[in-house]
């Protein structure tokens, strides 16, 4: 038994390397490639920075449900956002002191990831009854394409209206020199991405059994924890190469991705089942975290201070899911 648990624990954390190590090829190559191929900073800021660091935790979520487990998918996006939002950006504050918040950050992109934390959330409350005569909070066909339409009109407000989010990418971004091994990498990036998230959900459905523990809680602590890795990195990246508003903005994205596209492309293919610890512990964090997060944005500027108490406010999310008061 202990033999086994170990097993599954080295497999876990093995996993993990090979996702995010394969995420990292991936959004590399394909960021150096775009740029070779002259493609638009908007499509490389929001499609390959933006969207990219969600890359393992929307490749875990679709192995989940093709795996029945489809009670990941859900807790992933939440445990993702909390760990954005308390994780990612208070350990950024923390260690680069203070993160300057645009104003077009607090009048308009703060206020757009409330409206639609508060929309999913409204997806997400609300038990139906399932074709075996079970109750259980889930999100169906229907629901997930209304989460998908309201990111695509998200992505065409930020088409139409961040051209100064744009130029700052752009200016980031030098026009590699592309060869075979950047496709070579890009190919491998993808298979590692695959090969990891298969493996971090058979793992998780593993310790799950033999913990006796729901799925749904080990996804809204590890695999969300883990997969938040991306978002920590560029995040801290930009804010020490003095570009504070893109280490917001890629929090801000992900996390308008995760629970809007995290949720509503695996929920074309099957309907997701909502465990109910994501849905009365999960929820209201995730509520609480969105809504410090924008007053913290409303004083233009997140202190270290801040970034302190959002990680001992993840601290006491974690002592809370698992019983400890």
């Amino acid at each position: 038994m202990i033999g086994t648990f170990i097993f599954w624990i080295v497999v876990f954390i093995a996993a993990f390397y090979v996702l995010l190590r394969g995420s990292d090829y991936l959004i590399e190559n394909a960021e150096a490639i775009g740029i070779n191929f002259g493609l638009s900073p908007f499509i490389i800021g929001v499609l390959i920075i933006g969207i990219g660091t969600s890359i393992p935790e929307l490749a875990a979520s679709f192995v989940a449900i093709f795996s029945g487990a489809t009670e990941i998918v859900t807790a992933n996006a939440v445990g993702s956002n909390i760990a954005n939002i308390l994780i990612v950006l208070g350990i950024t504050a923390v260690i680069t002191h203070n993160i300057q918040v645009e104003k077009n950050l607090i009048y308009l992109d703060l206020p757009l990831l409330l409206i639609t934390t508060i929309l999913f959330i409204g997806v997400v409350i609300g038990k139906e009854m399932l074709a075996n005569g079970t109750e259980e909070f889930i999100i169906n066909r229907g629901e997930a394409i209304f989460l998908i339409a309201v990111y695509l009109i998200y992505a065409a407000y930020s088409l139409f209206y961040q051209d100064s989010y744009i130029e700052k990418i752009k200016s980031l971004l030098d026009r590699p020199q592309v060869d075979w091994r950047n496709w070579a990498l890009l190919f491998g990036g993808v298979f590692g991405v695959v090969i990891g998230a298969k493996l971090v959900v058979d793992a998780t459905l593993a310790l799950s059994g033999m913990l006796n523990i729901g799925v749904g809680i080990i996804s809204i602590v590890a695999i969300a924890l883990g997969t938040s890795l991306p978002e920590l990195s560029v995040s801290l990246k930009a804010a020490r190469a003095g570009k504070p508003e893109l280490a917001i903005g890629n929090i801000f994205g992900s996390s308008v991705f995760n629970i809007l596209m995290l949720v509503g492309l695996p929920g074309i293919f099957t309907t997701l089942i909502i465990e109910e610890s994501v849905v009365f512990i999960g929820i209201p964090v995730l509520l609480a975290a969105t809504l410090i997060f924008v007053i913290s944005g409303i004083s233009n500027k997140v202190h270290r201070w801040d970034g302190a108490m959002y990680i001992m406010l993840y601290i006491l999310f974690l002592a809370k899911l698992f019983g400890l008061f």
